[in-house]
């Protein structure tokens, strides 16, 4: 199989990740292909004409409401007799019925363009009583403290910029205290609804900020992240995941289908990375760490910053690899890779918290913008994985899905380690462990070999040793003499006899 046809289902042009409307900033999924400009665009013209639309209805159903109250008063003024003017009475209450009934219609209509965040007092009442039973009595008392440690960290940070701004600086923070007040007062609004604010607050920021500075945008960006970091801390709890949006049901169905797609291998993803090469292997454990991480930010920049960090990580362990630079068709399917390891906390979430509340302009140009397209394009991915895509028949794909049967081989337990190893460091520790208990088996085995075979020889040596000693025994055979005895060894008396003379020497 062709390399070409390997990467039919994870290929992407490069040009797929930039804005269809051709203006080169990068798209985004959750934007339908689009940048969070043209975005923004397309949303207020489809807000305007729904808005037109809804005022045509109202004043159409104005005019037949008033048409049909004249109508009916005529016919009744027209009636000869009480008697006969019973029906026409029940036949105008059912009217007034009706009137009242389309008048309350169409002002809510139009209230709901309008005025998002006139809500009926029961209404908010309801929202509070189903938040206090989804979150429970009260928040642990040590996540309150941490969250109101970071935010005082983070107000004292932003202050202290601020001094280095002098007068500038006591506007920022005056029009964005005024600015987080102001969101406290619009809970009860829509994801999109609270994301326009942000952005328009900071546009609007942003465009004074440049006339301040005169034209100078790497000040602009310097200050803008400050103030999204100071913001987006503070209004945290109130917009990521709000109720008002269904990103945690989306959380759940990403995560189950994650679940579904364990066993999917590095070799159906053509992912270049040998997790073997302790480097690589590094470098992959810190990209999902990485990816992991970005939930415990809050800050839309610092959730940004981990997507960027495990990107890195991700090319580093394809040019360890393939000892060259990596290239973007083999980023893509790796990154895939690591988000099925991962299996990251509330990515959904995530995605849409980065979308809605990140500064635009991070996400349209530059490497964060990039590595974030390629985020939303790796999870489009695993939400459309099919047979096609891992180049498998529909009936494996079904049967890999339905946990009937594994795409390793069973009756090889050898083989499924060995493919296991490539994209698991415990099971590459396990086959390798079991090729070091092999080897000592086979050295155990031969060692015994040798033992026994010692054995034998020296038990051959031994009966040969004994037949020629016998041999030669019987050859020459041992004669033993007796001894001669001393000349008065049989005297028996010889303890009696005197000492024996000893030699002496006499001067002459």
């Amino acid at each position: 199989m062709s390399q070409r046809s390997e990467r039919r289902g994870i290929h992407v042009d490069q040009s797929e990740l930039l804005c269809k409307k051709g203006c080169g900033y990068y798209g985004n999924a959750a934007w339908q292909g689009l940048c969070s400009k043209c975005w923004r665009e397309e949303y207020q013209k489809a807000r305007q004409r729904q808005i037109q639309e809804d005022w045509a209805l109202a004043e159409k159903l104005q005019r037949e409401e008033e048409a049909a109250y004249v109508s009916s008063h005529s016919s009744y003024q027209t009636q000869p007799s009480q008697s006969q003017s019973q029906p026409s009475l029940a036949t105008f209450s059912k009217f007034e019925e009706k009137k009242t009934n389309e008048k309350t219609r169409k002002v809510t209509t139009v209230k709901k363009f309008f005025s998002p965040s006139s809500r009926t007092a029961p209404k908010k009442a309801l929202v509070s009583r189903l938040r206090e039973s989804h979150e429970g009595k009260t928040p642990s008392p040590s996540i309150t403290r941490q969250s109101s440690i970071e935010t005082d960290r983070v107000s004292r940070d932003f202050m202290e910029f601020l001094k280095t701004l002098q007068k500038p600086g006591r506007e920022i923070h005056k029009q964005s205290r005024a600015f987080i007040e102001s969101m406290g007062n619009k809970k009860d609004l829509g994801a999109e609804e609270l994301s326009e604010c942000v952005q328009d607050f900071y546009q609007g920021m942003s465009d004074r900020l440049l006339n301040h500075f005169k034209g100078s945008s790497e000040k602009v960006e310097r200050v803008m992240d400050q103030v999204e970091k100071y913001i987006m801390t503070r209004l945290y709890k109130s917009v990521f995941c709000p109720e008002t949006s269904d990103d945690e049901k989306k959380d759940l169905t990403t995560q189950r289908r994650i679940r579904a797609l364990h066993w999917v291998t590095i070799q159906m993803l053509c992912v270049p990375v040998d997790e073997e090469i302790p480097e690589v292997s590094d470098s992959v454990v810190k990209a999902i760490t990485d990816i992991i991480e970005m939930d415990s930010k809050r800050v839309p920049r610092d959730k940004l910053a981990c997507i960027t960090s495990c990107s890195k990580h991700i090319f580093n362990a394809i040019r360890v690899t393939k000892n060259e630079p990596a290239s973007a068709d083999d980023f893509l399917p790796t990154l895939i890779y690591i988000v099925l390891k991962a299996n990251p906390p509330r990515l959904q979430s995530n995605i849409q918290y980065i979308t809605r509340f990140c500064n635009p302009s991070r996400l349209m140009t530059g490497e964060d913008g990039y590595y974030f397209t390629n985020l939303c394009c790796a999870v489009a991915f695993i939400e459309k994985l099919d047979a096609h895509s891992l180049n498998l028949s529909p009936e494996d794909f079904e049967r890999y899905m339905s946990g009937q049967a594994s795409p390793r081989r069973q009756d090889d337990p050898a083989a499924w380690l060995q493919s296991g190893s490539r994209f698991n460091p415990a099971l590459s520790q396990i086959h390798n462990n079991l090729s070091v208990l092999s080897n000592l088996e086979k050295r155990q085995q031969q060692v015994i070999e040798g033992a026994q075979s010692l054995q034998t020889e020296l038990v051959e040596w031994q009966d040969s040793v004994a037949r020629e000693v016998q041999e030669i025994m019987e050859r020459y055979p041992l004669e033993i003499k007796s001894r001669a005895s001393a000349i008065d060894a049989e005297n028996v008396e010889n303890d009696r006899l005197p000492p024996p003379l000893q030699p002496q020497v006499f001067a002459g």
